[in-house]
């Protein structure tokens, strides 16, 4: 059975119940006493992620996971609906599950996160990065880069990403699905 020297970030463990995935950790050895491990855990329900001690070589339960390629078709009133790439299964999922819906557009690739031994989603995320095309943005002010200005800009998904006053409507651009935020020009 595993211990807390197994521990890595990504890890899917059981605790208290539920499914949390270690965000981070660190062993300590005091001066005194035993040793520790002081973790941030991630709840794959909820989001939220709190601290946590577990004293050095405690078991853990490791909760078997896995990721799979799915590929976005629609959004209905049942959710998101995606399709396996080779099976062509398909799966609704909650928006909740989702790092950054308003980035979804048809055809999106995104690794979805399956608990083994119950066959459910647990998460979706999208690549780190996507390329968008830009489909509204107010013109620049010709002259005005003396400082890091950034202005709002509707994608083809219809989000709104700030973006640098260069660009303009019909540009591709990569936003950060992690931040949704603009990252650069696309090439």
């Amino acid at each position: 059975m595993p211990t807390t020297a197994d521990f890595r970030n990504g890890l899917c463990i059981e605790f208290n119940n539920e499914l949390y995935v270690i965000v981070d950790f660190q062993h300590v050895k005091p001066g005194k006493g035993p040793a520790f491990v002081r973790t941030k855990l991630k709840n794959l329900k909820t989001g939220k992620v709190i601290p946590n001690t577990f004293t050095s070589g405690v078991k853990i339960d490791v909760a078997r996971v896995e990721n799979r390629t799915y590929q976005f078709i629609y959004k209905d009133d049942m959710g998101y609906n995606f399709m396996h790439a080779e099976t062509f299964e398909q799966i609704a999922i909650d928006e909740n599950l989702i790092n950054a819906p308003s980035l979804l557009k048809e055809g999106q690739e995104v690794q979805i996160l399956f608990h083994a031994d119950t066959e459910t989603p647990l998460s979706c995320e999208l690549p780190p990065f996507v390329e968008m095309e830009v489909i509204y943005a107010e013109p620049g002010a010709k002259g005005n880069t003396a400082t890091n200005t950034l202005k709002p800009a509707k994608i083809e998904t219809g989000a709104i990403v700030n973006v640098p006053l260069f660009i303009n409507q019909g540009d591709r651009i990569k936003v950060d699905t992690r931040t949704l935020t603009y990252s650069e020009r696309a090439k």
